[in-house]
């Protein structure tokens, strides 16, 4: 029988996963795998999770939790040498990487999905000498995503991310930036900064050009420019802001970049706290063996957001 490890941290999005445990055992000894839970605790550190993984006897890997849960635990695979496929259950509060490979909400049919795929390689960001999954980031987000009320995140979803942001910007200290890559250079002012590997953050899709296995991270830079900013965020609403013709945003790729900032402020990678200036980051291609892998296919509302960028007139593009 298949021995397959699911490692969960029963405190991840508010305990979610502790109901389901008989469920994604139940599943998997259906299809003839033999599950064993790991659960991380005071006592059972993550790195003890991963002490027997190198024996070869383990078919693959299962994540249970948010994208800082996923994160470490990919870290700390590529820390021990250890190369398995990984299935991800989404149990965590964000869950925006396993948006972006496809990945059912219901545990079930994520179960499902994961054990009937094949595994497909794609890439994971890096930044001074430690692994994303998803996004790094600086600035007015970070901020405004752990000051938005939980109860505004709840009842408006990400439309609250946007008020909240457009209140915080005549308050928000500008950044002073050091940007260099073959692509782009850039010394200025911005407000906020994000990396991208996958392409979500809190759930609003920002990076809606992003690819998973190109070799190459997604680079947006938010300018300081009150009404160019303004206009941004509203882009944001339409998904258009990586159109050209909004001069509030940056917009690049590449597989290499050193930022710099001038000012001491945290960063954040996959939702847990990010490294420090400066930062080094880099795409690592074909990184990491995925499994339930579905490129997701375009909703009613994106094919309307299509339709309605391709109406606007061209200098509002």
């Amino acid at each position: 029988m298949k021995k397959v490890k699911l490692i969960y941290n029963p405190f991840s999005g508010n305990s979610k996963i502790i109901n389901k445990i008989d469920t994604i055992i139940g599943i998997y000894q259906k299809h003839g795998y033999q599950l064993i839970p790991f659960r991380i605790s005071y006592e059972a550190s993550l790195e003890d999770a991963f002490k027997d993984l190198n024996d070869g006897e383990w078919d693959h890997l299962l994540l249970a939790g948010g994208d800082g849960s996923v994160s470490d635990s990919i870290n700390m695979m590529k820390r021990k040498g250890i190369d398995l496929p990984v299935g991800i259950l989404p149990t965590g509060t964000a869950n925006d990487f396993a948006k972006c490979i496809g990945i059912p909400n219901t545990i079930k049919e994520a179960c499902e999905q994961i054990i009937m795929s094949e595994s497909k390689k794609i890439d994971l960001g890096y930044a001074n000498g430690k692994f994303f999954v998803n996004v790094l980031s600086f600035g007015l987000f970070t901020e405004v995503s752990q000051n938005t009320p939980t109860n505004h995140k709840n009842t408006m979803g990400k439309l609250a991310y946007y008020i909240n942001g457009i209140k915080e910007l005549p308050k928000f200290k500008k950044l002073k930036i050091f940007v260099e890559g073959k692509e782009y250079f850039y010394v200025g002012d911005a407000f906020l900064v994000f990396i991208f590997n996958g392409k979500t953050a809190g759930n609003i899709n920002i990076a809606y050009k992003a690819e998973l296995d190109d070799g190459m991270l997604d680079v947006i830079i938010v300018k300081a420019d009150l009404v160019h900013t303004a206009k941004s965020f509203l882009n944001f609403l339409i998904r258009n802001h990586l159109e050209d013709g909004d001069e509030g945003i940056t917009y690049f790729r590449t597989n290499k970049i050193r930022i710099d900032c001038a000012e001491e402020i945290r960063t954040d990678m996959d939702g847990e706290k990010g490294p420090q200036f400066p930062l080094h980051i880099s795409c690592k291609k074909d990184s990491l063996d995925i499994l339930g892998y579905r490129k997701s296919k375009p909703k009613q509302i994106d094919k309307f957001l299509k339709n309605l960028r391709s109406s606007l007139p061209k200098k509002a593009k």
